[in-house]
């Protein structure tokens, strides 16, 4: 559906893939106890005007709760976002997204897509029903920053703050500013309509964009954290899992791990065995801020800037593009 300006206005494509805020309750006014994911993207714009000399038009991709998110999902995601960057009235894209998977989906699509037009992720922590809903402004920002000539790059927008796709992390379960970007900090701010920036917009990864697995067949990467009497047992389950010949064997592992990239000496052991098996290992840190500095000895190559569900992705893509796509 199209939602016109006056003119010849440019395009903000606004893709729906459900979240809270497309969530509703039958409950006036509850913001827990909710269902994600079910007012179209066509009703969560309606009364909302698209920034002035722009047009609107809106396509729904998914309706589904964020924690479910999947392959397949992402695979169609980045299928529109290409198709409608290839249209040269189109300035930038607004995907509306539950906030559970918002920072990984970000990540995904930062490293798959080469257009330097703005892909805003709009989010809300609150059901669409609620008694002081923040979907709509949140998504009022969203369609500011697509607007916005000087901004590139993969961003999430959630109470008026701008966060980059590699920085970002949903890092509180309830209050409404729930993403933070590290010691980094947003790249800025939606103050009433107009965006205050304050570092770089984030520029796109350099991708083979036709190098995407099919939503069958991602390589599998798993995650395993590093802590306090880790055993390395699930390492060596996997691994044997492996080795039995399961249809689909693990891939590769991302180790959470603590401190400045330190591992538990059981879990470091179990994925020395792994990596001899055949498995790619990275090391990511389970620590919200900073970045890891790798000692010259280390054992598995350090994701230096990712949390471990971003490593995930990147670890997934590599491996599909150094071990399938180049056959």
């Amino acid at each position: 559906m199209t939602h016109p300006s006056s003119g010849q206005a440019r395009r903000i494509v606004v893709l729906g893939t459900g979240g809270t805020i497309a969530g509703s309750s039958p409950q006036a006014g509850a913001n827990l106890g909710y269902t994600a994911g079910t007012v179209s993207v066509d009703d969560l714009l309606g009364g909302i005007a698209a920034p002035e000399g722009f047009a609107l038009h809106a396509e729904q991709v998914a309706q589904l709760d964020s924690k479910d998110m999947d392959t397949a999902t992402w695979q169609a995601l980045h299928e529109r976002c290409e198709y409608w960057l290839a249209h040269e009235d189109v300035a930038g894209l607004v995907i509306t997204h539950g906030t559970d998977t918002a920072e990984e989906t970000a990540f995904f699509l930062h490293s798959v897509l080469s257009s330097t037009r703005p892909i805003v992720l709009a989010c809300a922590m609150r059901p669409s029903t609620a008694l002081m809903p923040d979907g709509p402004q949140n998504l009022r920002d969203a369609l500011v920053v697509a607007a916005t000539s000087e901004a590139t790059g993969v961003t999430v927008v959630c109470a008026g703050e701008i966060h980059g796709a590699i920085a970002v992390r949903k890092t509180h379960p309830y209050r409404l500013n729930a993403f933070a970007s590290g010691d980094s900090g947003p790249i800025g701010y939606v103050e009433e309509g107009t965006v205050r920036q304050l570092r770089p917009w984030p520029r796109p990864e350099s991708s083979d964009q036709n190098a995407l697995p099919d939503a069958e067949h991602w390589p599998r990467v798993e995650i395993v954290l590093s802590h306090a009497g880790a055993s390395g047992a699930l390492i060596d389950t996997l691994v044997r899992e492996r080795q039995s010949g399961v249809a689909a064997p693990v891939e590769g592992l991302v180790l959470g791990a603590t401190g400045n990239g330190s591992l538990h000496r059981n879990l470091e052991q179990a994925a020395q065995r792994a990596h001899e098996s055949g498995i790619e290992v990275r090391v990511a840190a389970r620590c919200d801020e900073g970045r890891l500095l790798p000692a010259p000895d280390a054992d598995f190559s350090v994701m230096a800037e990712l949390s471990p569900v971003k490593a995930r992705i990147a670890l997934v893509l590599e491996l599909y593009r150094t071990r399938y796509h180049a056959r």
